[in-house]
């Protein structure tokens, strides 16, 4: 199997998905990822959630989504007992993650020259909303907050509705993958420099990379782009979204290759002889009139039927699918990105995505079930030697 971080060791204090998605990448990977949670109260994602019976058991679906192949310890970061076991646990590891608002983790005692101090070699790592500098750095953040913040609502929809959120909180994700990037490319740096690093994440950077083409033209041309709702981002006349008899396929038309081979596998072969439209301006100039054309004709079939004549063809096209029959389609079983993790506590399995790219022809996925609050804080700090009976009555564990 995978597993390029096997023997590596990750302390984390991060909550809800950002940080947590981040983590769960590093623990997909190999490494033993230990989640340091609040006592009685845990990661802000156990609580809620539809399922009662996975509420009761603090593993709501939000929380097992990203923290399948962790290990829980419970600690009180505001006692002196409990600032000084995250010290020890930090002294034998390799990466910290924290995903407080800047400044919090240094007034509790565990910023990066506190923990630096500790371990000269830690990789640490903080995911933010905004980042650790800059005149709003400071400022708490979430997915559609940020979404809001760097003009992405604004490129979604049509003009008559924008601006539109994007639905998923992607922002929360590719910051998350963001993050294990930058964990990752910290570690090789570890190995050239011999000396720990500190990496800086933020939510807004990872959303504008997201953007990164549209940011340059705007900054280019000074002309923000505008809402394009359904449309292909290429512009090209021949591509976007189309009504059929039964729903919506889009289809890509991008070069005269395609193009020719579209209008053949539709029945408007004549238009390849029209010169309204030839390659180029004459195209761009009639694409109302050649949308027209294609309209009529995806109006006979349905969706699916247009798929399988243009997939023949070798023009890229696909019926617009929900998620459920996206997520029930034989090509992504094929690929193994969803696989099912038990739930012993609640006699339950949940299927959890996999690493999201396959190694050597294999499918990584979690190699254990997300732990239930606390789960391993006696093996845990047991291993260091500590009276985690005492530390329970005291109120640190």
């Amino acid at each position: 199997m995978f597993q390029p971080l096997a023997g590596k060791r990750v302390i984390e204090t991060t909550q809800v998905l950002a940080g947590p998605y981040c983590t769960y990448q590093l623990a997909l990977m190999g490494a033993e990822v230990i989640k340091i949670e609040k006592p009685g109260q845990g990661d802000w994602t156990r609580q809620g959630g539809s399922d009662a019976d996975l509420e009761a058991a603090g593993l709501p679906l939000s929380f097992v989504t990203q923290n399948a192949g962790k290990k829980s310890v419970t600690l009180d970061l505001k006692t002196p007992q409990g600032l000084a076991v995250l010290k020890h646990l930090v002294q034998d590891s390799d990466i910290f993650v924290e995903n407080f608002s800047p400044g919090t983790a240094a007034r509790l005692g565990i910023g990066y020259e506190d923990l630096s101090a500790v371990n000269p070699r830690l990789i640490y790592a903080s995911l933010s909303a905004y980042g650790q500098d800059g005149p709003i750095g400071h400022r708490p953040a979430y997915d559609h907050i940020i979404q809001g913040m760097v003009g992405i609502m604004h490129t979604t929809g049509t003009p008559e509705t924008v601006p539109l959120k994007v639905g998923s909180p992607y922002v929360d994700y590719a910051s998350g993958l963001m993050g294990a990037f930058a964990v990752l490319a910290a570690l090789l740096e570890r190995e050239r420099t011999r000396k720990g690093q500190r990496v800086d994440v933020a939510m807004l950077d990872s959303a504008m990379l997201l953007m990164a083409s549209l940011a340059v033209s705007t900054l280019a041309t000074g002309k923000p782009p505008p809402p394009t709702g359904n449309e292909a981002f290429s512009g090209s006349p021949s591509s976007g979204t189309y009504k059929t008899n039964d729903g919506l396929l889009s289809l890509a038309s991008n070069n005269q290759p395609q193009f020719a081979r579209l209008c053949k596998a539709i029945g408007l072969e004549r238009l390849l002889s029209d010169p309204r439209f030839a390659p180029g301006d004459p195209r761009k100039q009639n694409q109302a009139a050649l949308r027209e054309e294609f309209a009529a004709v995806f109006a006979t079939k349905s969706a699916d039927a247009w798929e399988a004549i243009l997939d023949e063809a070798r023009v890229p096209a696909v019926r617009v699918r929900r998620l459920d029959e996206a997520l029930n389609e034989p090509q992504l079983a094929a690929r193994g990105l969803m696989r099912p993790v038990a739930l012993p506590s609640v006699d339950r399995e949940v299927a959890i995505p996999t690493l999201g790219f396959k190694a050597n022809g294999d499918v990584t996925a979690a190699q254990s079930p997300p732990p239930t609050l606390g789960q391993h804080t006696d093996e845990v700090l047991g291993a260091l030697g500590l009276d985690v009976a005492r530390l329970r009555v005291e109120g640190v564990v």
